[in-house]
């Protein structure tokens, strides 16, 4: 029997409704939740600037410390950390509360910034990143745990509207300052100007957590029952998959076929049975339902962040267009997730249902990633037409990743809500953490065979849009047959 992803994933029920004023009087900016409620909605936000300054600064990066031939490490190393962060945080505060795991998280995300903006090497600065995604991993597992403890029900949806939007702004202006700032001054000012940022979250989030603790309220957790065997334990199971994926994408660096065969074996020989132990029974045979809703996750954000992660190296290496150029791109496609989204939520329930929304996101998204690819690598195609394209991606996104989702957690019974939605969270960080390491592993193996980065970008483009035509086939699966 597989192991329940709860463990993995954290997922806590809600805590009673606190006392206090009645509902039509309070709001998650009324005295008592302001300081938090700013606080965690700045967590959110810095995660996002950093997320989208790097992925827009990441080709210069990867020029001046010589990393271009591990570039999908640039990436990779930040989303397999996160899992593992994740795992941490939501089990220490199932012992301690959430104000520890936030302030750990905070402090281990400010300390990654430090090491990758301070890095003289490539490897140094993985380093960093492994840090930044072990503290990202916490924070965002802290911002949504503290919702459910600290605020009473009638608060909690608008806490989660407002924690999606906090992506909007830094989708605004991260990519845009982040390029301004490699342009003009260096690419390291995008790290250190997390600092303040951390710094500030942190002395908003963390008092309130504090307090809310020592009166026994809603913040304070119950004492987590004992654990098995460590060996059978959650951390286990999320270093297990980490250090397979890990290991495979490590391995398809090599330049030896001697060693990068077996090292690739063995990486999928871990990780495939740690991935059938944490994921609802079948995930991996994508059973129609939500086995397949799992997977359509997991494709979606494979070909989403998987070309996206190429979009600002293609750019700049290929079109010699600015790295605040390049950012735009990156900020065309969160926009118009949004407006997918927003289109998705209301057209729901109109007479294609949700698997032809799924279907309808996944065919808008793979012409965003054709039209794209195009873009970066046609010289005669104007280079901001690739904005466009992702602008067009981003649509289809905010359509079927609405959908899927939604449709995925309807067909959930109430006992396996944590399960599954821990399952789809794992699947899109898994997801993007292996395309970025593939696309990163095709333009070493280009370079070891004195071939060239367009051609890794063109071998990149064809795996994402070939798994958009793949979501675009599963989407029928969304949804069992109906018994006869």
């Amino acid at each position: 029997m597989e192991q329940d992803v709860n463990q993995v994933m954290e997922v806590r029920p809600a805590a009673p409704p606190a006392a206090g004023p009645p509902a039509a009087a309070e709001s998650v900016f009324s005295g008592a939740y302001r300081a938090l409620t700013v606080g965690v909605i700045l967590s959110v936000s810095m995660v996002a600037f950093e997320s989208l300054g790097v992925a827009t600064v990441l080709p210069d990066i990867a020029r001046n410390l010589n990393g271009l031939g591990a570039y999908g490490w640039g990436l990779s190393a930040l989303m397999l950390a996160n899992i593992i962060g994740t795992v941490v945080a939501g089990r220490s505060a199932d012992r301690h509360g959430p104000e520890r795991s936030m302030a750990v998280g905070m402090a281990v995300f400010a300390v990654g910034c430090a090491v990758a903006g301070a890095a003289a090497s490539w490897p140094l600065f993985l380093l960093g990143r492994a840090l930044q995604g072990l503290g990202v991993g916490a924070v965002m597992s802290m911002a949504y745990t503290v919702i459910g403890l600290a605020y009473p029900e009638h608060l909690r949806a608008r806490m989660f509207a407002l924690l999606s939007s906090a992506w909007t702004v830094p989708s605004l202006i991260g990519p845009v300052i982040a390029g301004t700032l490699a342009e003009h001054t260096s690419w390291r000012g995008v790290f250190l100007l997390m600092l303040p940022l951390i710094a500030v979250a942190a002395a908003l989030t963390l008092p309130g957590l504090r307090r809310m603790s020592r009166a026994g309220g809603p913040a304070a957790a119950a004492p987590a029952a004992p654990d098995g065997p460590w060996w059978k334990g959650p951390l286990a199971a999320s270093v297990l998959l980490t250090a397979g994926t890990a290991l495979l994408l490590q391995a398809l660096l090599l330049k030896n076929l001697a060693l990068l065969i077996p090292l690739a074996v063995l990486g999928v020989a871990v990780a495939v049975p740690t991935l059938r132990q944490v994921t609802p029974a079948g995930t991996l045979g994508l059973r129609a339902g939500i086995g397949a809703g799992i997977g359509i996750r997991f494709l979606l954000c494979a070909v989403y962040f998987g070309s996206e992660a190429f979009l600002p190296l293609g750019l700049q290496e290929l079109r010699g267009v600015s790295p605040a150029m390049a950012g735009l791109g990156l900020s065309a496609g969160a926009i118009t997730w949004v407006l997918g989204s927003a289109y998705q939520a209301r057209t729901d329930g109109r007479e294609r249902g949700r698997t032809g929304s799924v279907t309808l996101g996944f065919a808008v998204l793979l012409a965003g990633v054709v039209v794209m690819a195009l873009a970066v690598l046609v010289t005669a195609i104007p280079a901001l037409v690739a904005v466009a394209g992702w602008a067009v991606g981003g649509i289809g996104m905010g359509i079927a990743f609405n959908a899927a989702t939604t449709d995925t957690l309807e067909q959930t019974p109430a006992e396996q809500q944590g399960l599954v939605s821990g399952s789809l969270q794992l699947a899109q960080t898994l997801a993007t953490g292996l395309i970025a390491g593939l696309g990163g592993a095709a333009i070493a193996m280009a370079h070891h065979h004195g071939s060239t980065t367009e051609l890794a970008l063109v071998c990149t483009f064809v795996l994402t849009a070939a798994l958009a035509l793949a979501g675009v086939l599963l989407s029928r699966r969304l949804r069992p047959a109906p018994a006869r």
